[in-house]
Parts: C-alpha cells; sequence; structure tokens
C-alpha cells in the first residue's frame, strides 16, 4: 500500500512530505506508544502509528527503518519533531482517528500488523 492510499483510508493531513507518499510503499503497520516496543518488533518498510508528538517517535522510524509515522487522535507534532522527520526525510502525517479506529481501517484496506 502506498503512503499516499494511507492518507486516503485515514483522511490524514501531511505535516512533511506530501511530494513522497505516492512513492513510497509499506506492507506493515505498527501501533504503539511506547518505542522501546516498536524497536523490538517492527519491521523494515512499515508505518507507525502513534499518539507520541516528541521526536523519539521519529528516531524509533528511523532505527527500525519505518518508512513514515502517522499521529492519531488529531494530536500536533512538536516542532522538533516536524523538523527531525524533515531532516531524516521520514514522512509525517497527523490523523484525526483514534489508534482502534485507524489500525481497523488501515486493515480493511489491506495492510497487516507485524506478525509475532
Amino acid at each position: 500500500m502506498t503512503l499516499r492510499m494511507v492518507k486516503d483510508v485515514l483522511a490524514a493531513e501531511t505535516i512533511f512530505g506530501e511530494e513522497l507518499l505516492a512513492g513510497i510503499e509499506v506492507d506493515s503497520c505498527y501501533s504503539a506508544d511506547l518505542m522501546s516496543d516498536v524497536l523490538g518488533r517492527a519491521k523494515a518498510n512499515g508505518l507507525l502509528l502513534t499518539g507520541l508528538t516528541n521526536p523519539q517517535a521519529v528516531r524509533t522510524a528511523e532505527v527500525a527503518d519505518i518508512k513514515a509515522v502517522c499521529i492519531v487522535r488529531g494530536k500536533k507534532p512538536e516542532s522538533v519533531m516536524v523538523e527531525l522527520a524533515k531532516e531524516k526525510n521520514i514522512p509525517l502525517l497527523v490523523t484525526k482517528l483514534t489508534m482502534f479506529e485507524a489500525c481497523g481501517l488501515l486493515y480493511q484496506s489491506g495492510l497487516r500488523g507485524v506478525p509475532e
């Protein structure tokens, strides 16, 4: 699934990386607010859904080779998070949906979670 499709499914706003969305494919999704969980289980080429608005989510995405970060519940990212996303070239999205709703819609659209 392309990030453009993710954006459409989640009715998300692009904070950074609009021009990158059509060219990046994700094949899994991981949702968490505890970044140590993400580092322990996430796989490359995925999408991270989180309620965190600080730079740690972007740092985690970089280390785990996650292709994009989407913040849920309409929360606005800290300016340092946006700057780091730009520096690392990691698209940053925001959706008004809850994490539960976002996961359900992405699952319905064919995106799967990270297997155990």
